[in-house]
């Protein structure tokens, strides 16, 4: 039944979404205004993003784009802001159950996003992945400057690890592990979650970001209360960033308790800490890196909650992302080269793989993708052909 409802949506708006995406359309600016490639963004597109989806100057804010209720308080959009994105792969695994596979559709995303009032903007797309899971993921509400206060709050569900590098704009389909690892018995990452996130500028060029969460992830409401979160603690987040000149770096800290075991006996502890880098040599080359340790005190080795064995597990690793632009900014081509490397006491949450993925535009908003993966850990290769397609 929720299939069909999210068809019917779909139908409902096809007249509006079958062009470019919804923000291009608003503004009527080319994919490359944010994008290069698309999802990957720009430094305008980012700082597009971070004004809750509004240009920098509110009189270059197309009139169209709103009615004129005749009440100051009501900012309606003319039309609700739309998008499809569709991704779908053609895949070989060595030494897997079937070594070809056709993975069309993988991911089938409806997004939408756009501003509620002068100073709130909202984001959330729901997805349909790998064939039949499906959910809300980004969904959220951005406040700029709440009451006068010198920082933005971000509320609602998103994703733990977005102010470091978004895995949601990655050019591959390879992905940044360290964020997915979940050492032992542990459920947590930092991957979606709910909470707050409150972001500012300390000066000097400065960023300071701090989140509270729920440290449950995407679970359901549940017990008497119907509570999304699970215990009555919280996890905390802290982000300080600088730039300097071509480079930006940063440094993460993270804290937080989950009850696991038979009845919650035990309540592990778990923190992550590590820096991040970003380095641009010019707009043709982007070199990322990422690196975490992550302790957990009482972690759970095994799945058995009667017969595990508690101890102290330490898990450290990240990735390298190169991305080469050869073409520049406004070029069709795009090559990416990750590498990820996760080391820890859980021999299951080992992890080292390397992968290459060559990307041509077919249009602006039609991406192909090329790529193989090399599973150095258990000597495997992949290789993946695909599209990904905005509209």
């Amino acid at each position: 039944m929720k299939y069909f409802l999210t068809f019917i949506t779909f139908l409902f708006f096809v007249e509006n979404t079958f062009s470019i995406p919804a923000f291009a359309r608003k503004y009527q600016y080319s994919c490359t205004t944010c994008h290069a490639p698309a999802p990957r963004l720009k430094p305008f597109g980012d700082d597009f993003a971070g004004r809750g989806f509004r240009l920098e100057d509110p009189s270059q804010e197309p009139a169209r784009a709103t009615i004129d209720t005749g009440d100051p308080m009501l900012k309606l959009l003319r039309e609700f802001p739309l998008a499809v994105r569709i991704d779908g792969f053609a895949s070989y695994k060595e030494d897997a159950e079937a070594e070809t596979d056709f993975q069309w559709p993988w991911a089938f995303k409806i997004l939408s996003g756009g501003v509620l009032s002068e100073k709130v903007s909202y984001y959330f797309y729901y997805i349909i992945e790998k064939g039949g899971e499906s959910g809300l993921e980004d969904a959220y509400l951005q406040f700029n400057k709440p009451l006068g206060l010198p920082f933005d709050l971000l509320f609602g569900q998103f994703q733990i690890s977005d102010p470091l590098f978004k895995r949601e704009l990655r050019l591959e389909k390879n992905d940044y592990m360290i964020y997915k690892v979940s050492p032992g018995y542990s459920s947590a990452n930092l991957t979606y979650d709910r909470g707050i996130m409150a972001s500012s500028s300390l000066g000097s060029g400065i960023d300071f970001i701090l989140g509270i969460y729920n440290g449950s992830g995407l679970q359901e409401a549940k017990g008497p209360t119907n509570d999304y979160d699970i215990d009555k603690d919280k996890s905390f987040s802290l982000r300080l960033a600088k730039e300097f000149g071509p480079l930006r770096f940063g440094l993460f800290s993270y804290l937080g308790k989950e009850k696991k075991g038979f009845s919650g006996v035990f309540k592990n502890k778990y923190y992550y800490y590590g820096p991040d880098l970003i380095i641009d040599f010019n707009q043709n080359l982007q070199i990322n890196l990422q690196y975490l340790i992550r302790k957990d005190d009482k972690g759970i080795l095994g799945i058995d909650p009667f017969d595990a064995t508690v101890k102290e597990i330490k898990t450290e690793g990240g990735f390298v992302e190169i991305v080469w632009l050869p073409k520049g900014l406004e070029g069709r081509w795009a090559y990416v080269i990750l590498y990820n490397k996760i080391n820890s006491d859980d021999k299951n949450s080992v992890f080292e793989n390397i992968s290459f993925t060559m990307n041509y535009l077919i249009a602006r908003n039609i991406r192909f993708l090329a790529e193989v993966e090399d599973d150095l850990e258990n000597e495997k290769l992949k290789f993946i052909i695909g599209i990904s397609s905005a509209f």
